[in-house]
């Protein structure tokens, strides 16, 4: 694969240290009529970690992260990656983040191989560094003898494999997936965990969403939880696991209470 060090884009001034933080939200709001998704989010992500972005659903996460990525506009607050903001700075800050969204939309008339030529040319990247680069993706992503496939025919596994080949085409300094792993087969999943795990040993940051506490658990050092739009803990996974699972502390953190037999009396009784 692409060595990771080298970067595209604009580089760091010489000698200068490198921001601490990769992610920094501060007031982050979004309001959709009278529905407030995100309330304020204060988010902080460490450079080079490998981060999770966790909550029951409707806490807030996609669109946290939407607004992080620049794909849709905060109402209130700001968000800096690499201590560029975000809205500010649109281009600098794009050009050194890959984003793998949920819902994935790709050019589905296009082969794998050609998708990602597609996008190493919209970046910038001279053609034949594109193709290099493109063929060491689709040989680690175990998509060689699909290369030349519409993507239209690809399965779910297939297209979250070249969705984050595409978004690690241009090197990016980090790295946002929401879902990345939802309804991905255990052989594509395990794939994509090498990939990500071989991305941040070199110093970049991942950050992503997922449902999956015991992924969380074995992937990420640094932990963050939402509820109800705000970010209601975060810290190394340590900490905010504070010698619980990740799934008991998530729940004491949202206040979710056990249901135990109320109600449903009626289910599983014969002729009820």
């Amino acid at each position: 694969m692409t060595d990771f060090a080298e970067r595209d884009g604009p580089s760091v001034t010489e000698g200068a240290p490198a921001p601490a933080e990769a992610v920094r939200t501060r007031g982050l709001y979004k309001r959709f009529g009278r529905q407030v998704a995100v309330a304020g989010v204060d988010l902080v992500v460490p450079a080079g970690s490998f981060a999770g972005l966790v909550g029951p659903n409707g806490a807030g996460k996609t669109t946290t992260l939407s607004m992080i990525t620049g794909l849709l506009l905060p109402d209130a607050g700001s968000a800096e990656v690499g201590g560029s903001d975000v809205w500010r700075d649109p281009v600098a800050v794009k050009a050194h983040i890959g984003v793998l969204p949920e819902g994935l939309r790709l050019f589905e008339r296009l082969s794998g191989r050609e998708l990602l030529m597609y996008n190493g040319r919209l970046r910038g990247i001279p053609k034949d560094e594109v193709a290099r680069r493109s063929e060491e993706l689709l040989t680690v992503m175990d998509l060689v003898s699909s290369a030349d496939k519409l993507v239209v025919d690809y399965s779910t596994g297939m297209r979250k494999k070249i969705g984050l080949a595409a978004a690690l085409l241009h090197n990016p300094r980090v790295l946002f997936l929401d879902e990345p792993f939802e309804g991905v087969d255990p052989i594509s999943a395990n794939t994509l965990v090498e990939v990500l795990r071989r991305y941040t040993s070199s110093g970049s940051t991942v950050v992503f969403s997922s449902h999956v506490m015991e992924l969380v658990e074995r992937l990420c050092d640094w932990v963050s939880v939402m509820n109800l739009g705000r970010i209601v803990a975060q810290g190394p996974l340590s900490e905010v696991r504070g010698g619980q699972t990740l799934n008991e502390a998530l729940l004491h953190l949202v206040g979710a209470r056990a249901t135990g037999e109320q109600g449903l009396s009626w289910l599983g009784s014969p002729g009820a």
